[in-house]
């Protein structure tokens, strides 16, 4: 049997409160909290999370760190590393979601970091770039994604794409 991955299961066709209302079944069901690690969504998920009645039995804190610096005060990212991998990195995110951790009682934590445009992209990271990570009971992973459309489009299919991911997660 093949691993399934969130594009394969019934995670993938559902809408983000949806989505929402699944990740709080199953962090309820582990008695976990979660928090988030936000720059190119700037809340958007924190904010999905909230909509949903009775968040504050699963969700702890939302982190919005736009700046580099607010990602270096408020989660602990070393200023060298975003210096050496830029903002929008691999290293960045995995740095983020472990802060997220280490500065909150959640035991999951999801982090985004990307360039939503329309400008700041680059060769190497074009807008629509965002990298994840996802830190659940310990376990960091992250994933590198790049979304079509305007600004709008990149951060409404970040926040789905976390939440899908995260979901299929702490299913595990």
């Amino acid at each position: 049997m093949e691993p399934s991955t969130p594009s394969s299961n019934f995670l993938a066709d559902q809408d983000t409160p949806a989505l929402v209302a699944a990740t709080a079944g199953l962090l309820l069901k582990k008695g976990w909290m979660l928090a988030t690690a936000e720059s190119c969504t700037g809340g958007l998920i924190a904010g999905a999370c909230t909509e949903l009645a009775g968040s504050s039995e699963w969700f702890e804190r939302g982190f919005v760190t736009y700046s580099n610096a607010a990602k270096t005060e408020l989660l602990g990212v070393d200023a060298a590393l975003i210096g050496a991998h830029g903002a929008v990195s691999e290293p960045v995110a995995r740095a983020m979601a472990a802060g997220a951790i280490a500065h909150s009682k959640a035991r999951a934590a999801v982090a985004v970091t990307g360039v939503a445009g329309p400008t700041g992209g680059s060769p190497e990271k074009p807008v629509g770039t965002v990298w994840f990570g996802w830190s659940v009971d310990g376990q960091v992973r992250t994933e590198r994604r790049r979304f079509d459309g305007d600004r709008a489009a990149v951060r409404a299919a970040t926040v789905h794409y976390a939440l899908q991911t995260l979901a299929h997660l702490l299913q595990a």
